[in-house]
């Protein structure tokens, strides 16, 4: 007769400049399926976690946006490979998260994956559609360029842990900033999952920072943070108000929360927008 074999209960870590270290506050929060059964023990962030993964972020930022658009396409496109061999892992994450059937969480991996490739293409692209040549009248010539702003502070959806989370982060290093990412509160694990497939791949490390625990405490010391230049507020909620508010002290870029987001439709490049600072270059030409 065999034994009946126990479980394997997890405690699931953060993910900082690369690594997966604990809370520094040592807690850790139930993390619980669709029909409330135990799932695992997700750390809870705490302030100075979020200033780590700051610090963690700008480090990482002067490598990340100096290397060329075409290589930071090619490492999002690895990405999308390492999820793509960690499908059932992803599909169990969602499954259990939203309850939701087997083939729908199929589709909702899927369509993560693609939007990894997506925006891969267009790393390389966005500059030539979002800058270029200005008409001048004047013996000199105008160009824009758009550049990435720095470190984002990203609030992702708590509705959608998986796809509306990869929706959030990969525009906004896809256009060569790093990211600091507080993942749905509810529904942490494919946040986890997906940290584990960006130690994987060829991200480097600070890149992405992913916190797990409570939305309204790691998100106003974010907004609030003066080295943080932006903030996505997607998943902020009822906070976006007050964050927004506390933004403004720092004159942040802040991207507004929308209602009713179809994770699923064309992402457009909407999201790729609002992290930019527009350079523009003046210089005379012969007459």
């Amino acid at each position: 007769m065999s034994e009946q074999r126990l479980a394997v209960r997890k405690t699931y870590k953060l993910y900082v400049g690369g690594a997966f270290p604990r809370s520094e506050s040592g807690r850790s929060y139930a993390v619980t399926s669709a029909q409330g059964d135990h799932l695992g023990n997700a750390s809870m962030a705490s302030r100075k976690d979020a200033r780590d993964a700051v610090v963690a972020a700008r480090a990482a930022f002067g490598g990340w946006s100096g290397r060329t658009a075409y290589n930071r396409g090619q490492i999002l496109y690895r990405v999308a490979e390492m999820m793509e061999g960690r499908r059932a892992q992803f599909a169990a994450d969602i499954i259990a998260a939203d309850g939701v059937g087997r083939a729908k969480a199929e589709t909702l991996v899927s369509a993560a994956i693609d939007r990894w490739v997506y925006h891969a293409g267009w790393a390389d692209k966005f500059q030539q559609v979002i800058g270029g040549t200005n008409p001048v009248s004047g013996p000199y010539s105008n160009q824009s360029a758009p550049e990435p702003t720095g470190v984002v502070a990203v609030i992702a959806p708590q509705d959608a842990p998986l796809l509306g989370l990869v929706s959030v982060i990969a525009p906004v290093i896809a256009t060569g900033n790093t990211a600091v990412v507080v993942a749905s509160e509810r529904a942490p694990l494919p946040a986890v999952s997906l940290a584990e497939a960006l130690a994987t791949s060829d991200l480097p490390g600070g890149v992405v920072n992913i916190l797990t625990g409570r939305t309204a405490e790691l998100a106003p010391p974010l907004a609030a943070h003066a080295d943080v230049n932006a903030l996505d507020l997607t998943g902020a909620g009822d906070l976006a108000a007050e964050l927004e508010s506390s933004a403004a002290t720092t004159l942040k870029r802040v991207l507004r929360p929308t209602d009713g987001t179809d994770w699923l439709a064309d992402p457009g490049i909407g999201r790729l927008k609002p992290f930019l600072e527009i350079k523009t270059v003046w210089h005379p030409v012969g007459i």
